[in-house]
């Protein structure tokens, strides 16, 4: 019965627009969203932004990221109005490509560490322009974010051939923000050569950053546990390349120890992510302290990226992304029109009572509440 309820909910959600404006009439109601808003074509806010992320004004592009996380429904609308227009002057233009790899890894593992040392690297001895996303994680207490990912960034963040901005995730999980994929195109319409998108700290299943980058890279401690962890279904299942970190001092032995480990894991995958350019994922060790082994993860990552260019792979592997996260945005605007329901707020205090008396089942009570927004909004 659920899911024929979220079945009806989809039904509706994804009912024809008309069209004019962005008014989407079956979800028409006394909630406002983003849909309810009209932002016309010539609105100076979208056009100044625009102008700004193309002419590289690191400020402007600061800014527009800020009106496409921001939660109110005027500016929501104004964000996608100018994602959309910088989507279509990089499918006009040809623009040239902006590769983007994902960093993950557990909480330590050195994410941060290890992106300032590869990101001077490539400012300084490479002359690239590179962008760096962070996301932060948000309390479940207050919903702030300490943003302290670019404080281990000291020198990158003032080097003028950077950017980096941290992101709280909002709740969002998976270890991405809701709005990072919009921050990543305005990014690639900046003209930077290279992105790099550090998630929040996550455990086996939390690899949405898969669905947003070119190249999946899984940072790995010392000691982070034996074989049969590596072979766990997964982030591992999912990663091009993995990097054993703090390959350095006394930890030399525990990080060979963890490679060799790791080597074995996904040796029992025997899967081929990329069966176009025959790439298989590999395991490399590094020291983001001393810099061993740093040119060499970079090597790997640029002739990962060539191999799936040449092999038509990466474009592929981008339009599948964009269709996935229309899915993400449908479900999350779905659940917001739905707590922001006045009869789904209206009937939510008595079914909490009987919740808690033990009259009704979780499953039950999402039931009826489903049938009360459903049958609200089909009046």
């Amino acid at each position: 019965q659920l899911r024929r309820s979220l079945h009806r909910l989809c039904q509706l959600a994804v009912a024809p627009a008309p069209a004019s404006g962005l008014r989407c009439r079956g979800l028409a109601g006394a909630t406002t969203t983003y849909l309810d808003v009209s932002v016309p074509q010539d609105d100076p806010t979208v056009a100044r932004l625009y102008q700004a992320v193309l002419n590289q004004q690191r400020t402007g592009l600061a800014q527009a990221i800020t009106l496409v996380e921001s939660r109110h429904p005027e500016k929501q609308a104004r964000g996608q109005a100018l994602v959309n227009r910088l989507l279509k002057h990089l499918a006009q233009r040809q623009h040239k490509r902006c590769f983007r790899v994902g960093i993950t890894g557990t909480p330590g593992a050195g994410k941060s560490t290890f992106i300032e040392c590869i990101g001077q690297d490539l400012v300084k001895r490479q002359g690239k322009r590179i962008a760096v996303l962070t996301v932060d994680p948000s309390s479940g207490a207050t919903g702030g974010s300490l943003l302290g990912d670019a404080t281990r960034m000291p020198e990158l963040c003032v080097h003028p051939s950077a950017f980096v901005r941290s992101t709280p995730s909002g709740g969002s999980l998976g270890g991405v923000a809701r709005y990072t994929q919009n921050a990543a195109v305005l990014c690639e319409a900046a003209g930077f050569d290279c992105l790099l998108i550090e998630t929040m700290g996550v455990g086996q299943a939390e690899y949405q950053v898969n669905d947003m980058v070119d190249m999946f890279l899984l940072l790995q401690s010392p000691g982070g546990g034996d074989e049969l962890q590596g072979v766990k279904r997964g982030v591992m299942e999912v990663a091009d390349l993995v990097v054993v970190t703090k390959c350095d001092g006394n930890l030399i032995p525990a990080a060979n120890h963890a490679a060799t480990e790791l080597s074995r894991a996904l040796r029992t995958y025997q899967r081929m992510k990329h069966p176009l350019s025959g790439w298989r994922p590999r395991v490399l060790r590094c020291s983001a302290l001393t810099g061993e082994g740093v040119p060499e993860v970079w090597q790997t990552v640029m002739e990962f990226l060539e191999r799936v260019t040449d092999s038509g792979e990466l474009v592929q592997h981008r339009v599948a992304q964009l269709e996935k996260w229309m899915w993400l945005h449908v479900r999350e605007h779905l659940m917001d029109l739905f707590r922001e329901s006045p009869a789904v707020a209206a009937t939510l205090p008595a079914l909490l009572d009987e919740l808690r008396q033990g009259l009704k089942s979780p499953g039950n009570a999402a039931d009826l509440l489903l049938r009360c927004f459903l049958e609200n909004r089909a009046r």
